[in-house]
């Protein structure tokens, strides 16, 4: 038995555990494929920023609303540091 990787796997189930304070986004790219598409959606600086036309008159949309709830508590939501 790895022993060195047992507490690997222990040491990155704490992390999983307390990912809230110990994980901060910085920037990422996610593409969804939506009904009427594909958009990209990005997360940089903070900010979320979406190729849709909806996102680009309102700055929110239907693909960072459903990011921020996968993503919850780990990228701000609306009215969070944005």
């Amino acid at each position: 038995m790895d022993y060195g990787m047992v507490s690997k796997i222990e040491k990155a189930r704490r992390y999983v555990d307390e990912r809230e304070q110990r994980i901060q986004f910085e920037s990422f790219a996610v593409v969804i494929r939506g009904e009427n598409g594909t958009h990209r959606l990005m997360f940089e600086n903070n900010k979320w920023q979406c190729d849709c036309e909806y996102f680009k008159t309102r700055g929110v949309c239907s693909h960072r609303i459903a990011l921020e709830r996968i993503l919850q508590g780990m990228v701000p939501g609306p009215g969070e540091s944005e």
